[in-house]
């Protein structure tokens, strides 16, 4: 077939990627440069971890995915993961989402790892015991080198024949006939086509719109004291996850530096514009930390970024067939990247598979 994939983010890449080993030939449009630095897919790093909460789906998908990145490497002859393991932390008056973790973890077989207060203060000097109730660990899980993988596949691709066109802005599709029509007004057919558009896609598909929200994302990349450096390197992903005011924490790893989010999503935002962190931002996420890093007046602020999510009120990924031969994906809900590969080849194989096709809505959303 001749497809169309409108979006070069990692999803949009990872369709192309997989559709091109399956003998396709694929043309990629992106309304900026390739890698897009407004992209949701760039950024220095990406979490990958079983830890999901209650979502069996999910926590199961993620050896699925963890099995298509090494596919992908494969490929690239470039293996751009770096295990750190998972810290998962509750504290009082939070403990539903590590619990429900641990259990579904457990139910499958993955028994993790408890740590009490004292046992957590020995293990993470780093760290304080504030509020905190308790802990577990797991031994896998660790970064995606998200800015990097996107870079390198869109270099493979182009060497594998797929035809990469940056600053080619579209302005609306033609599901039924798989068109898409640009913003210069020209039109261009495929046998497939499918939109990948990020935080923009709702402006491309109505149906989506409607169920995804752009939320405006703010991360803060610290400086540690230079005598804990050693220290940071061997520490897991951290996760302290609250409706309330749950974040997550990064830890530098070779290439990438120490990073702390809000677990929270804003809803809010125009991922044209507001790309800015403010300083109340900045000081939103800061204080999130003050309350686990030890002696947190000795870290400095090194700079604040922004991305956009598009989030579902349930935080599933919406897959969306939207003709025969035309689907609308939008994987994010600011967990997607992790499964970029995987959904990539789910996608490629509902062009073909009609059987799978039927399934791929619900098994991305994580119900199957």
């Amino acid at each position: 077939m001749r497809v169309t994939i409108v979006g070069a983010g990692i999803m949009g890449l990872s369709t192309a990627w997989a559709l091109a080993r399956g003998g396709h030939s694929v043309t990629v449009l992106d309304q900026g440069p390739v890698p897009n630095p407004l992209g949701t897919s760039v950024d220095e790093h990406r979490l990958i971890r079983s830890a999901y909460g209650a979502s069996r789906g999910y926590t199961t998908m993620v050896d699925d995915a963890f099995a298509a990145w090494d596919r992908m490497w494969a490929d690239l002859g470039r293996r751009q993961y770096h295990e750190t393991g998972v810290l998962a932390i509750t504290s009082e008056g939070q403990d539903d989402w590590v619990r429900q973790s641990a259990e579904t973890l457990e139910a499958l077989g993955r028994p993790v790892a408890w740590l009490d207060r004292d046992a957590f203060a020995a293990r993470y000097p780093l760290l304080t015991t504030e509020r905190m109730v308790r802990a577990f660990h797991l031994p896998t899980g660790g970064t995606l080198y998200a800015g990097a993988i996107v870079e390198h596949l869109a270099r493979h691709l182009s060497g594998r024949g797929v035809t990469i066109r940056p600053h080619t802005p579209v302005a609306d599709v033609d599901p039924d006939r798989a068109r898409v029509r640009l913003a210069d007004g020209t039109v261009e057919d495929a046998d497939a086509l499918v939109v990948a558009a990020g935080a923009w896609i709702g402006r491309l598909v109505p149906s989506v719109a409607g169920r995804v929200t752009p939320s405006r994302q703010v991360v803060v990349y610290l400086t540690p004291p230079p005598e804990t450096q050693a220290a940071w390197a061997a520490m897991p992903m951290i996760l302290e996850i609250d409706p309330r005011a749950g974040f997550y924490l990064v830890p530098p790893v070779p290439g990438a530096g120490l990073k702390i989010g809000d677990h929270r999503f804003s809803l809010r935002g125009d991922p044209d514009l507001d790309r800015e962190a403010a300083a109340d931002e900045v000081e939103d996420i800061v204080r999130l930390g003050r309350t686990r890093i030890r002696d947190w007046d000795r870290y400095r602020t090194l700079r604040a970024k922004t991305c956009f999510y598009t989030v579902e009120r349930t935080e599933e990924f919406v897959v969306e067939r939207l003709a025969a031969r035309t689907w609308a994906l939008s994987p994010c809900s600011g967990h997607g990247f992790k499964f970029g590969a995987v959904l990539g080849e789910g996608a490629a194989r509902a062009l073909v598979d009609e059987t799978w096709a039927a399934a791929f809505p619900d098994w991305a959303a994580g119900r199957a």
